[in-house]
């Protein structure tokens, strides 16, 4: 498995950062690695919310199924999966006066012969993890809900 973590600071109450990120649609505007994210299935953004998200990541692209499964007043955590890896996605929120500080951590468990992949990506991973801090902030605070 590898992992990265970043700390991010968003210039928005804790409430609306949440508000943002719980809809994992919106990591087309954040995540570089995101091609496209759909949802699929219809009412509020809860547990059990459904995404077929498309990443490039090395050239080649890919489509993971992520599922919020837990949604808390300061806690997000997405579990994405295909038949080579599954990615978690673990955000968690804490207030700074009217702005909030993110605790970024997201990390990848390669199946079968994939596996062997793991050493040879953690540093493209890094550096997606790095955009990630760079445009994070930019596309929450731009958002109007």
């Amino acid at each position: 498995m590898i992992g990265v973590e970043r700390v991010i600071m968003v210039r928005r109450p804790l409430a609306e950062v949440v508000a943002y990120l719980e809809d994992f649609g919106r990591t087309e505007e954040w995540d570089p690695g995101t091609v496209r994210c759909v949802r699929l299935d219809d009412g509020p953004v809860r547990p059990g919310a459904r995404w077929r998200n498309t990443s490039r990541f090395r050239g080649r692209t890919t489509d993971l199924r992520y599922e919020l499964v837990l949604r808390e007043s300061a806690r997000l955590l997405f579990v994405g999966e295909n038949r080579t890896v599954t990615a978690l996605d673990d955000l968690r929120f804490a207030a700074e006066g009217t702005a909030t500080r993110l605790t970024y951590r997201a990390s990848l468990k390669f199946k079968g012969f994939a596996r062997l992949a793991a050493p040879f990506v953690r540093g493209e991973f890094e550096r997606l993890a790095d955009e990630v801090g760079t445009r994070l902030p930019t596309a929450a605070e731009a958002w109007r809900s």
